[in-house]
């Protein structure tokens, strides 16, 4: 593998949402897509940067005093940070005594990474389960996540590769080699509606599905559930004929819209633009899961 490195912002063990079994979800740094309704914003920028919670704040003014850059400054609404200007040098963050900022990402090898995932392999043996690369967008590390899911491999670890699919189709490819199993996310069909809400045409997308499908990696169909955007009928039913005609046995799985992330948006100094869309009612995702399973789609909701 040519890359021994990656930016990882994340990892997270005991997960029972990523995959069979309990498993450990490493998260990357990086992500080509820019989702409207995204719950990882610090996972968007594919380098560690520092973070900063507003509500940890004491306004005491030392980050400002010790960034040899001028990065920081303080008004009466906290902490602001020159992410131009910034060198990370993490000074601000090493005096920041409430924590209130903080580095998301850091540089580490696969051993590093392997060395946290090897901890939980009794659990793995026990449940089903292994481990899970997500992000952000693994594609984007293609070879990190490749070397990395080599040696879980060897260790006799189940790999998940959960992936947005848009990426270069070889960087898919070396992951695709070292997987047992994939998460493929499907946000919209319409190819000008997904660029307006995720940022990138779906073309990509759709040709990356088939490959997966043509290399026979077992896959689930992971669809975020939007209000407003993507759980129109005729969207569903263009998904569902998309993943019939494409990947028949794959399973649907139904992820309802959630504000969770939305507080981290502040942190990293970006705007969340769905304040106002409000989660789905139990009769509205029934609807969603009906017209997915009229077409003969294993579907499930999440919780």
């Amino acid at each position: 593998m040519e890359n021994n490195t990656g930016i990882v912002f994340n990892i997270q063990r005991y997960s029972i949402d990523d995959g069979p079994g309990v498993r450990t979800t490493v998260f990357l740094k990086g992500c080509p897509l820019s989702c409207l309704w995204c719950s990882n914003p610090e996972s968007q920028r594919g380098l560690p940067e520092i973070t900063y919670r507003y509500t940890s704040c004491k306004r005491c003014g030392t980050c400002v005093q010790v960034c040899p850059a001028g990065a920081v400054t303080l008004d009466g609404g906290g902490v602001h940070i020159d992410r131009d200007a910034c060198t990370l040098c993490e000074e601000c963050v090493h005096h920041c005594v409430p924590e209130a900022l903080k580095v998301s990402g850091k540089k580490m090898t696969v051993d590093e990474v392997f060395k946290v995932v090897k901890r939980d392999a009794d659990y793995y043996e026990a449940s089903g389960g292994g481990v899970t690369a997500s992000g952000g967008e693994i594609l984007a590390q293609a070879d990190f996540v490749a070397a990395l899911f080599r040696r879980c491999r060897e260790a006799g670890y189940h790999t998940n590769a959960d992936t947005c699919g848009f990426g270069d189709p070889a960087a898919l490819c070396k992951i695709l080699e070292y997987s047992d199993l994939v998460f493929f996310d499907l946000k919209h069909l319409d190819p000008a509606k997904h660029r307006e809400y995720c940022g990138q045409s779906n073309e990509l997308i759709l040709d990356n599905l088939a490959r997966v499908v043509k290399k026979g990696v077992p896959m689930v169909i992971r669809v975020p559930l939007i209000p407003g955007y993507n759980n129109s009928e005729d969207n569903l039913r263009a998904l569902a004929e998309t993943v019939k005609a494409a990947a028949g046995d794959a399973p649907v799985n139904l992820l309802p819209y959630h504000r969770y992330g939305a507080n981290k948006y502040r942190m990293v100094d970006m705007t969340y633009r769905l304040e106002d869309v409000p989660e789905l009612t139990q009769e509205e995702l029934n609807k969603a899961k009906a017209i997915i399973d009229s077409y003969g789609l294993a579907c499930e909701i999440s919780k």
